[in-house]
C-alpha cells in the first residue's frame, strides 16, 4: 500500500480520498483552510461539499509540507485557477520520487494551457511527460457513496499511468489507461461548456429533443477542437469524452448544469456564481475554448453562443434562435473530415 497526499478538500478531492482509503492506502487530505482540516479530523465530515462520513483513516492537514512528507503519490484536485499557486508551493517540498496525478478539469483562459502544462511550468522536480491525468464520468456524490464508477488515467509515462491505475482500482471504482493525454484532458475540460448549455436549455423549458441535439452537436465541436490540438478523435467517444459529457449534461449533481439552468431562467452570471458558492469550471473554460476556436480557426457555434451568454450578455433565447438558423449542412461532414485528417497523415 502507498502513502498518498490529496491536495484539495472540495467534493472531488474528498471523494477520491475515500476511494484511496478503500484501497487500503494511507491518505492525507490537504485543505488551505485550517478550520476545515480541523473539522474533518474531529467530526469526520465535510458537510459543505458531501453529506457522508469520511473514513477515520483519512487524516486532514492544513500544512502542505506535512501532508506531502514522504508520500509516494500526490493527487492534485484544486480548481484550475489555483493550480499554479499550489504547484509553486509544492515544488520545493515534495519528495523527489512522488508521482503527480491531477484530477482537475479546465483550461487556463489567459494562456490556453491545459492543467498538465500548467503543472509542468510551475514545477522543477517533474517533467510534463511524467504527469498523470485522471478523468471520466464521476460525480463526487456518487463516488463517495461507493456507487459503480469508471474513469480513465493517462500519461506519456506508461509506468506512471499503470501506477495510478493500480492506486485507485477497487470494486466500485474501475480505472482504464489511455495514451492520449491531450484528448483525456480536453474531453474533461470542454464537456463543462456543453453542460452549461444543457442547463440553459432546461432552464428555458426546452425538452429532451433540444438537449439530445445539444449533447450530440456539442460532442462534434469538442472533437473538432481537440483534434486540431493533437488529440485522437476516438478519445472523445470514450469515458472522458462522451461518457463525461452525458453525466455532466443530464445530472442535477453537475455544477455546470445547475449554473446553466439558472442562466436559462434569466439570472445573471455574477448572481449565479455567488449563489453556487463553488467553482463552476465551465465558465472559465468557455472563455478559453472560444479563444482556442478563433486561434485554431475551428467552428464551434455552441461554444460561441455560450460565450456570448456568459460574457456579452446575450439572451439565451436569441442564442438558440442563432443556432437553429445556421446554414444547412451534411451531418457526417464533421466525422468524415476528422477521420480523414487523422488517418491520411
Amino acid at each position: 500500500m502507498s502513502t498518498v497526499a490529496v491536495l484539495g478538500a472540495g467534493s472531488w478531492g474528498t471523494a477520491l480520498s475515500i476511494v484511496l482509503a478503500d484501497c487500503g492506502h494511507d491518505v492525507r487530505l490537504w485543505s488551505h483552510r485550517k478550520e476545515q482540516a480541523e473539522t474533518i479530523n474531529t467530526t469526520h465530515k465535510n458537510e459543505k461539499y458531501l453529506e457522508i462520513m469520511i473514513p477515520e483513516k483519512i487524516k486532514a492537514f492544513y500544512s502542505m509540507e506535512e501532508a506531502v512528507k514522504g508520500v509516494e503519490a500526490i493527487v492534485l484536485v484544486v480548481p484550475t485557477k489555483a493550480i499554479r499557486d499550489v504547484c509553486a508551493q509544492l515544488d520545493s517540498i515534495m519528495p523527489d520520487s512522488a508521482v503527480i496525478i491531477h484530477a482537475s478539469k479546465g483550461i487556463e483562459p489567459g494562456t490556453l494551457k491545459r492543467v498538465s502544462q500548467m503543472i509542468s511550468e510551475e514545477m522543477t522536480k517533474i517533467t510534463y511527460e511524467d504527469i498523470v491525468v485522471l478523468s471520466g464520468p464521476s460525480h463526487a456524490e456518487e463516488v463517495a457513496k461507493r456507487q459503480p464508477t469508471t474513469v480513465t488515467v493517462s500519461s506519456l509515462n506508461e509506468e506512471h499511468a499503470k501506477f495510478a491505475q493500480d492506486l485507485f482500482f477497487n470494486d466500485s471504482f474501475r480505472v482504464y489507461t489511455s495514451k492520449d493525454l491531450i484528448g483525456i484532458e480536453l474531453g474533461g475540460a470542454l464537456k463543462n461548456i456543453i453542460a452549461l448549455g444543457a442547463g440553459i436549455s432546461d432552464g428555458l423549458g426546452y425538452g429532451d429533443n433540444a438537449k439530445a441535439a445539444l449533447i450530440t452537436r456539442g460532442l462534434a465541436e469538442i472533437t473538432r477542437l481537440g483534434t486540431s490540438l493533437g488529440a485522437n478523435p476516438l478519445s472523445f467517444l470514450g469515458l472522458p469524452g462522451v461518457g463525461d459529457l452525458i453525466v455532466t449534461c443530464t445530472s442535477v449533481h453537475s455544477r455546470n448544469w445547475r449554473a446553466g439552468n439558472l442562466l436559462g431562467k434569466g439570472r445573471k452570471l455574477d448572481e449565479v456564481l455567488e449563489q453556487m458558492g463553488m467553482v463552476v469550471e465551465g465558465v472559465r473554460t468557455a472563455k478559453a475554448a472560444y479563444k482556442f476556436a478563433l486561434s485554431e480557426n475551428v467552428e464551434m457555434p455552441i461554444t460561441t453562443g455560450i460565450y456570448q451568454i456568459l460574457f456579452e450578455d446575450k439572451s439565451p433565447k436569441d442564442v438558440v434562435e442563432q443556432l437553429m438558423n445556421r446554414d444547412k449542412r451534411e451531418e457526417m461532414d464533421d466525422l468524415a473530415s476528422l477521420l480523414r485528417n487523422r488517418y491520411t497523415k
